[in-house]
């Protein structure tokens, strides 16, 4: 067991039994939280932090970090806030969104750091969601977050200064989806339909059950399910359609209903390697708990926090960085021209953009003997 550090105490009482070397503990002061980490490797070592995304949670990394352990890293995942066995978050659709703000999110990381005794980590990881938040973390505090690699999805940058203080030609979120719900069939985003009232009953209450629609949402996003074929788009509404309907979902249908369509039969899913069932029932049991309301309000915090990202206009990550999707993911193609511009622009020193063979969207889940294998240079150099 690793020491203790001031504020933190050990957690008993995880859904399932932890993989050898990994230990539960809950984290007091940050930020505001409590907040629940998974960690492996002795905690005088280098430090690591791992951010997930949605609708994920600490465990998402648990195939990484014991063999991260045994290189030599003390390797810390948080159940970021809103999600899991972290408290103190607003779990409202009418309360603190403001909270869940990206650079609000960097500022729990740095807390969680602080905690933990650190005063810097050797590298912050992040996958989905959470690779913007690991970007950010790096953009902001490059003395602290001393490397940085990114997951399924590109970090294209700041933005750029919003329209009213310089011209801009970008077309606008409000356009797009009017736009998209032109199509035919009337068509909507996925972070546009997240942002709604009604997403987290939905999803909590899905007409096939939690579990089967967890089931099919990590199904149809990974390379198991044969439909998968990303490939760059333009920036318009018809060039947009070609994305899965999980990205840009029919207008009048929920995302239970969109992956139900594409669920696999009981056999496949019984017989999935990198999810069991007895992996999947920590999803579902976790959300069933909490619900998905803390996750979901990053997308609404995202639209309120465009201004102050603006701030950063033009800076770039410079610390050394590295980036891995699957070959069938379509995350790094959703937005069009942000893997581009991620490797011209946002990092100056980019080590390599890998795509890796026989994986989706849950890059390290699905291959993490691949990853694993990426990180090891990348991590191990000077």
């Amino acid at each position: 067991m690793a020491a203790m550090n001031s504020g933190q105490s050990q957690h008993d009482g995880y859904p399932i039994d932890l993989p050898p070397g990994i230990r539960s503990a809950i984290i007091d002061g940050v930020n505001g939280l409590q907040m629940h980490i998974l960690e492996a490797g002795d905690a005088t070592r280098p430090m690591l932090l791992l951010l997930h995304g949605f609708p994920e949670l600490a465990w998402s990394w648990r195939k990484l970090m014991p063999s991260l352990a045994n290189a030599g890293f003390y390797v810390v995942a948080p159940d970021q806030r809103g999600y899991g066995r972290t408290q103190g978050w607003d779990a409202d659709f009418d309360g603190d969104v403001a909270s869940f703000r990206p650079l609000n999110l960097v500022l729990d990381a740095l807390c969680l750091i602080t905690a933990l005794g650190r005063d810097h980590v050797h590298a912050v990881l992040g996958h989905d969601f959470g690779s913007p938040v690991a970007a950010w973390c790096a953009l902001m505090r490059p003395d602290v977050f001393r490397r940085v690699a990114l997951m399924s999805a590109p970090f294209p940058g700041p933005p750029k200064f919003p329209a009213g203080l310089t011209q801009s030609t970008t077309v606008s979120p409000r356009d797009m989806q009017a736009a998209l719900a032109a199509l035919t069939p009337p068509r909507k985003h996925y972070q546009a339909y997240y942002s709604t009232r009604q997403a987290n009953a939905d999803l909590l209450e899905a007409p096939q059950g939690l579990s089967r629609f967890l089931r099919a949402y990590y199904h149809v996003k990974s390379a198991d399910w044969s439909g998968n074929h990303p490939h760059p788009l333009e920036g318009t509404a018809q060039a947009l359609a070609q994305l899965p309907t999980y990205y840009l979902m029919n207008q009048s249908e929920s995302m239970a209903e969109t992956v139900a369509v594409n669920a696999p039969d009981d056999k496949t899913a019984a017989n999935t390697p990198w999810l069991t069932d007895e992996e999947l029932s920590v999803y579902v049991g976790e959300f069933k708990r909490t619900g998905f309301q803390g996750g979901l309000n990053w997308y609404r915090a995202v639209a309120m926090s465009r201004t102050e990202q603006a701030l950063f206009a033009g800076k770039r990550i410079e610390q050394p960085s590295l980036f891995i999707a699957g070959s069938s993911d379509w995350g790094r193609y959703q937005t069009p021209g942000a893997f581009q511009r991620m490797q011209s622009q946002a990092l100056g020193d980019l080590k390599g953009a890998h795509i890796v063979d026989g994986a989706g969207h849950w890059v390290q889940q699905e291959q993490p003997a691949a990853v694993l294998e990426l990180l090891d240079g990348f991590l191990q150099s000077d």
